[in-house]
């Protein structure tokens, strides 16, 4: 089977995505009986380019390696190129949009509106992006569901660990009571080197020259990224209606030397946890914050950038994932299990 695909964004989640496709073709055709044939790339800086019988992403993927525009990609039959994104999603001949531009988190556009245009011209929607989930979820997944097609999102809760996959699938016969988890691998990573002794600037600028942390950490480091994570899993495992002001927040910044010392000595760590807790009433409360946790529990012992999820379940009980939160492959991968879903 034929999987057309237009890819909204370029950037490095594009890229691991194309370089995936590129290497498991055989694989996937093979093992899963599918082709995917990505037959339109638009993105804000390095141009468009559409082809209806699928583009090359081994010539994709060297433009993008030398710097050089999509606009570039040499001539083929009914190629086009400088479509806007809007008009790529629209005009394309694709059966899955996949949304991995750049996207204001405070608004969630352009996102929101691209995957809507994409629903509302008969395509499914991939996305990796945090902020329409975040922000428009129930709106989103009610035009899919008018639409009769698919929106994914697994990339925007531990980037390929599959977190929303077993909440909705895996755990699909199961009453899930909490979710809590260690969301944002850059705090974990910040607390594991101040456990070792290391001062907090000091380890925000080991983060930060590793790649792990922005050169500006605020949205790691005061929990904002967890929040919207937190909202995610709320809203789409969870059926709650909350939202990013309406989840109490607060971040690691707080946390001294002392206080790391004084978890250690009573058998605690600390860890910034988001949390969604359905209460007996039926209401769902969430919340994202520092947390003590003894040594013994799953998500104690779980350092570095390393994430990890626990489902509270009634017929399993605790059910904990523990992978990678972050990353050029491991987003990609999310984006290849949507795809396959």
């Amino acid at each position: 089977m034929k999987h057309k695909v237009a890819l909204i964004g370029f950037g490095t989640v594009g890229q691991g995505l194309a370089e995936i496709l590129q290497a498991r073709a055989t694989a996937l055709e093979v093992n899963s009986g599918v082709t995917f044939v990505v037959v339109a790339v638009s993105d804000l800086l390095k141009g468009s380019v559409y082809q209806p019988d699928g583009l090359d992403l081994g010539l994709l993927l060297d433009l993008a390696r030398r710097g050089e525009r999509l606009d570039a990609y040499p001539d083929g039959p009914g190629m086009i190129r400088g479509w806007d994104s809007l008009t790529t999603i629209s005009a394309s001949q694709a059966d899955t949009v996949v949304e991995v531009s750049w996207t204001d988190v405070k608004t969630g556009q352009p996102a929101i509106s691209h995957v809507k245009a994409a629903l509302a011209s008969g395509k499914h929607a991939v996305l990796t992006n945090k902020g329409p989930i975040a922000l428009a979820y129930h709106e989103l997944q009610a035009a899919a569901d008018a639409a009769g097609r698919l929106l994914r999102f697994e990339g925007t809760v531990m980037s390929g660990t599959p977190s929303i996959r077993l909440g909705r699938q895996a755990l699909a016969g199961c009453q899930i009571s909490e979710i809590k988890g260690i969301l944002n691998g850059t705090t974990n990573y910040i607390l594991t080197q101040m456990e070792a002794g290391t001062s907090y600037a000091d380890a925000l600028a080991s983060a930060q020259r590793l790649g792990y942390a922005e050169a500006d950490p605020t949205a790691d480091v005061e929990g904002f990224d967890a929040l919207a994570k937190v909202v995610i899993l709320a809203n789409a495992l969870l059926g709650a209606h909350v939202n990013l002001t309406s989840v109490p927040r607060q971040g690691i910044t707080g946390l001294s030397q002392a206080d790391i010392a004084a978890a250690a000595a009573a058998g605690e760590r600390w860890k910034l946890i988001g949390r969604v807790t359905r209460q007996a009433d039926g209401t769902v409360a969430a919340s994202v914050q520092p947390l003590r946790l003894p040594f013994a529990h799953p998500l104690a012992g779980v350092s570095g950038v390393t994430n990890a999820i626990t489902f509270t379940t009634d017929l399993l009980g605790d059910v904990t994932l523990v992978g990678p939160g972050a990353g050029r492959q491991e987003t990609g991968f999310a984006v290849l299990s949507d795809l396959l879903d």
